[in-house]
């Protein structure tokens, strides 16, 4: 499984790409190999408001559906839009197509995320 450096992880597989006061969210490697072929992405609106670990997306898969949990809490600046047409971007590179851009609430939650090394060593133990 690919785990990039520089990048914050969850026990749900979600990445977390900090910038500032803003964050790209996506699914890992981990994720979308588990999920097989990805054949819709359910998107939330810009300006929603979530909290961490509320559900804020849906993946469907040739097998199995699955929600998306935020990491941290915050506001939805920005989506994907590329994934409604094409939500196997998610397979083909799951590190390069996020799924939302947030404002992140409160940036000490990020502190509550693992780092690559600590999510590798969680994987080990996963599988």
């Amino acid at each position: 499984m690919k785990v990039v450096k520089d990048l914050f992880y969850t026990e749900d597989h979600e990445w977390v790409k900090v910038d500032g006061d803003e964050a790209y969210i996506g699914l890992s490697d981990y994720a979308q190999n588990a999920l097989g072929d990805i054949v819709y992405v359910d998107l939330p609106e810009v300006e929603d408001e979530f909290d961490k670990e509320e559900g804020f997306s849906a993946v469907e898969s040739v097998k199995a559906a699955a929600d998306i949990y935020m990491p941290v809490g915050g506001t939805i600046l920005e989506i994907n839009e590329d994934l409604f047409d094409n939500p196997e971007l998610l397979n083909q590179d799951p590190y390069e197509n996020w799924v939302v851009k947030i404002k992140v609430a409160d940036k000490a939650e990020l502190d509550e995320l693992m780092t690559s090394e600590e999510y590798e060593k969680f994987l080990d133990e996963e599988v």
